[in-house]
């Protein structure tokens, strides 16, 4: 890092046009606030039936058949459809991916997992917006809700792709 405080502009109104930014301060917080995700509820949650699936038998074995049926679906896919097997082996993946979340400890490690992956999502949204409401902000959800450029709701970006 060339220097420790920076220019960045400012996000809302009420802040100084060009207002310095204490870098170091803000890498203070940032730290607080992994150790604080870090010694969370839901981290602790996640960690606990990650473990659990990490020594479930049933779900290390169900673990490595799925892993050989996606590899298998891959092997199929090089050729896609027209395959012989290809909806065979696509239907073992399910298959397998169905008997997994027959299993306890992998269906609670998925929900502790998507717990805190919303938390991190909320965390990361509440960060960009602070800074400007047009920021896009990264998202596992297949379904985004989000509007501006690139997400296929209007804006005034003049770019001449939106609008």
């Amino acid at each position: 890092m060339a220097s420790m405080t920076q220019t960045l502009p400012a996000a809302e109104q009420g802040v100084r046009d060009n207002a310095p930014a204490d870098m170091a301060m803000l890498l203070s917080y940032a730290f607080e606030l992994g150790d604080s995700l870090k010694n969370s509820v839901l981290a602790a949650e996640y960690a606990y039936w990650k473990d659990q699936v990490l020594q479930d038998a049933e779900a290390q074995s169900l673990t490595k058949q799925f892993a050989k049926a996606k590899e298998q679906f891959a092997e199929c896919e090089r050729f896609g459809r027209f395959h012989p097997d290809y909806n065979a082996a696509l239907d073992r993946v399910y298959e397998m991916e169905a008997l997994l979340d027959q299993v306890e400890a992998v269906r609670r490690y998925k929900a502790a997992e998507n717990s805190l992956d919303e938390l991190l999502n909320d965390i990361s949204r509440t960060l960009a917006h602070a800074v400007s409401h047009s920021i896009k902000v990264p998202d596992n959800d297949p379904n985004p809700k989000a509007s501006g450029c690139g997400n296929g709701g209007s804006c005034s970006c003049g770019s001449g792709g939106c609008g």
